[in-house]
């Protein structure tokens, strides 16, 4: 995606674009009320750049590179977020002088979360649903990176992704900004009844996120069984060959021999 010119409201230098405020409940009415009048107050003259149905019905795709994530104590905090970088991309200078390169990655934003895809394969690594996001910045001494804060799901810990690029980092995090604001303006004019539905819909998408791990194992398992059979087939002798296309089996042959040998006249 070509990233365009965009206006922003200015904000406070360095690390910070929104903090959403964290509670112990992981109601998601509860969590919107709370949470999405005060992160987009401020936003609420803004005209956003993508149209409400790309991100309702559809996804915004960008691609970036991953640093990768790290565990944070907090939820949100601009120091929080700025050590995390720091530690990632120490990490990440060991990798790249020991030859790894910093992979690449598709980032698919909707209401519904932010899903990080291997670019190629289009295999979901991550899926950090909206609710679950805690706090999304980009970095204004470094504009390149930008980064989000994501409780895990099944470990409940607070998660900090950290990603690179080049053009985009701004516009991005505006990006989950604005799924933010069209996740909560839903909420409002559905009166909380699709609140289940979304909580089935994250369930299937996780459903369907280990499935497809599940068919690329096999598919794999099913590569190995088959270069292994090949492998042996190049390795049979002709006699071998023949024995088992007949069903034949060397140890009757044998026997058979040694009968018609010793038998007496």
């Amino acid at each position: 995606m070509i990233c365009e010119q965009v206006s922003v409201v200015p904000r406070p230098r360095n690390l910070k674009i929104l903090g959403l405020k964290c509670h112990k409940t992981e109601n998601i009415f509860d969590w919107l009320i709370l949470n999405m009048n005060r992160a987009f107050s401020r936003k609420k003259d803004k005209t956003w750049m993508h149209t409400p149905e790309a991100l309702s019905k559809h996804y915004i795709p960008y691609n970036a590179k991953f640093l990768g994530s790290t565990e944070v104590e907090q939820p949100k905090g601009t120091e929080v977020v700025r050590d995390a970088v720091r530690k990632l991309k120490f990490a990440r200078h060991i990798k790249k002088s020991e030859g790894q390169k910093t992979p690449k990655v598709e980032l698919q934003i909707s209401i519904y979360g932010v899903k990080i895809l291997d670019p190629k394969t289009k295999e979901v690594q991550h899926n950090c649903q909206l609710h679950r996001i805690s706090f999304c910045a980009d970095d204004k001494t470094d504009k390149r990176i930008f980064t989000f804060i994501c409780k895990d799901s099944e470990s409940n810990k607070h998660l900090c992704y950290v990603f690179d690029s080049e053009k985009c980092a701004e516009e991005i995090t505006l990006t989950i900004g604005q799924a933010f604001d069209l996740a909560y303006r839903k909420f409002l004019e559905s009166g909380g009844k699709d609140v289940e539905t979304r909580k089935q819909i994250a369930g299937l998408q996780k459903r369907i996120q280990e499935l497809e791990t599940e068919n690329i194992e096999l598919k794999n398992k099913v590569q190995d069984l088959e270069n292994q059979l090949r492998i042996n087939q190049i390795h049979t002798s002709p006699r071998e060959t023949f024995l088992e296309q007949n069903h034949l089996t060397l140890l009757a042959v044998e026997q058979e021999i040694s009968l018609q040998t010793f038998s007496p006249n």
